[in-house]
């Protein structure tokens, strides 16, 4: 027998019914911040120009840069095999890296707002033959109504802290309702996996960390060779992907740095570009001088600052500095993938704070693949410890990417479960996984 809807599922669909008209607003105030491309509004409310291609379609939803990375390897495969692919994204940044990186017999759209109309129009227009949404991507009105049709309906590479099993367990009647919506579930570890069946999901997969299998970070060899040599002898150390409030620890942490290590070269690239006047401003506060990537700007012999305020060019970065402390670790952001940073060699430096990929950096600070700083004040002590050791820094890298080539093969696992549903083009009487079964 079919599950009854909840009551506080029905209320939040009303609600997110009657407030669809103020996304115009909410759109509006996150495109003055750079978050929203209004030349593409259409697709927040589930309007496309872009027709659906023929053939069979697979959705993968991955919301930022970090899913997005990690399904690329999967598009690639499934667009070799015939199949069309619609990639979905919430953020401008992951979006533009998509339009970069996405194979002939792949489309771009942005993710609807979660709410009935703008569900209905997307999944009415794209009609896609699997659905899949990437790592954590819950949404209410999404997972409801992709109860009452008859695509497959799957969790990718799926993970769930320690901390939101808890908030899930403390309603068992809403959360069933939701992960019974699920059809399957992939995901990353066996941890993972048991808390998605002691909410409801019964099929459960654990094919591994699709993040393992990203191949190693593009590099332009010109572009490297290049700005090696504006670097010269000078120590360098990179600080990838830092969120608001970070970059004032990163700079606290370099003036210390700097008293040990003259001509300290410090490469900053924030995790969203839009905020590099802001942290230009911060830097030329201090005393220091500053050089902009997406300006062009040579690095000088008197220059403190690198920032790499571009997109798509991580690989690059990474090759510069031997000592990488990757943010989104000492705020609410929940860390970021070390994996980019282990292929290229970089050893790596982390806040304590990575819940996003918290079995990841588990295991690369128990084999000692990386340092974490416990606290900010921390973070000047521990890249010093890597620049003072060249060789312990080097050796260290080496762990993180023997940890990373260990893990790979997830991929193939999960192309493996999912072939019986790319095999199918619709609803079939002998379906392994029925319509709230999973």
């Amino acid at each position: 027998m079919a599950d009854r809807r909840p009551l506080v599922f029905s209320l939040y669909r009303g609600l997110a019914r009657a407030l669809t008209p103020l996304f115009n607003l909410l759109f509006w105030l996150r495109s003055r911040s750079g978050k929203e491309l209004p030349a593409r509004k259409g697709e927040r409310f589930g309007r496309s120009t872009t027709s659906r291609p023929a053939g069979k379609l697979v959705w993968i939803h991955a919301a930022s840069v970090g899913e997005t990375v990690s399904v690329l390897p999967l598009v690639d495969e499934l667009t070799g095999s015939g199949n069309k692919v619609l990639l979905t994204t919430v953020t401008v940044t992951a979006a533009q890296l998509a339009q970069g990186r996405l194979p002939e017999g792949a489309i771009h759209q942005f993710m609807p707002f979660d709410a009935p109309g703008p569900i209905c129009r997307f999944l009415d227009h794209w009609s896609p033959d699997l659905a899949m949404v990437v790592e954590s991507e819950i949404w209410p009105c999404l997972f409801d109504e992709m109860r009452s049709r008859q695509t497959p309906f799957v969790l990718l590479n799926g993970r769930l802290s320690d901390r939101s099993y808890r908030s899930w367990a403390r309603f068992p009647r809403i959360s069933g309702y939701l992960f019974r919506c699920l059809d399957m579930v992939l995901a990353q570890s066996a941890a993972d996996g048991e808390r998605f069946r002691l909410l409801g999901c019964r099929n459960v997969s654990t094919p591994g960390n699709l993040k393992f299998d990203a191949p190693d970070p593009a590099v332009d060899e010109g572009q490297a060779t290049a700005l090696l040599a504006q670097t010269g002898a000078r120590p360098v150390w990179l600080a990838a992907l830092t969120h608001p409030g970070e970059d004032e620890i990163v700079l606290e942490a370099f003036g210390r740095l700097t008293e040990e290590f003259p001509g300290l070269l410090l490469v900053l690239v924030p995790r969203h570009p839009v905020r590099t006047d802001d942290i230009a401003a911060m830097i030329d506060s201090r005393g220091l001088r500053a050089a902009r990537r997406s300006l062009d700007q040579a690095i000088e012999t008197d220059t403190d600052v690198y920032l790499g305020d571009t997109l798509g060019e991580m690989g690059l970065f990474y090759r510069l500095a031997p000592v990488t402390f990757l943010g989104g670790s000492f705020n609410d952001a929940g860390g970021h993938n070390p994996v980019e940073a282990a292929l290229s060699g970089s050893a790596l430096v982390t806040g304590p704070r990575v819940a996003n990929a918290r079995a990841v950096y588990k295991d690369f600070w128990s084999r000692r693949a990386s340092l974490k700083a416990e606290l900010p004040e921390n973070l000047a002590d521990c890249v010093g410890n890597l620049l003072r050791d060249a060789d312990a820094a080097r050796a260290q890298a080496e762990r993180a990417r023997a940890l990373v080539e260990a893990g790979r093969g997830a991929l193939a696992e999960t192309l493996k479960v999912l072939q019986p549903m790319l095999g199918k083009t619709g609803p079939a009487t002998d379906d392994p996984l029925p319509r709230g079964r999973a």
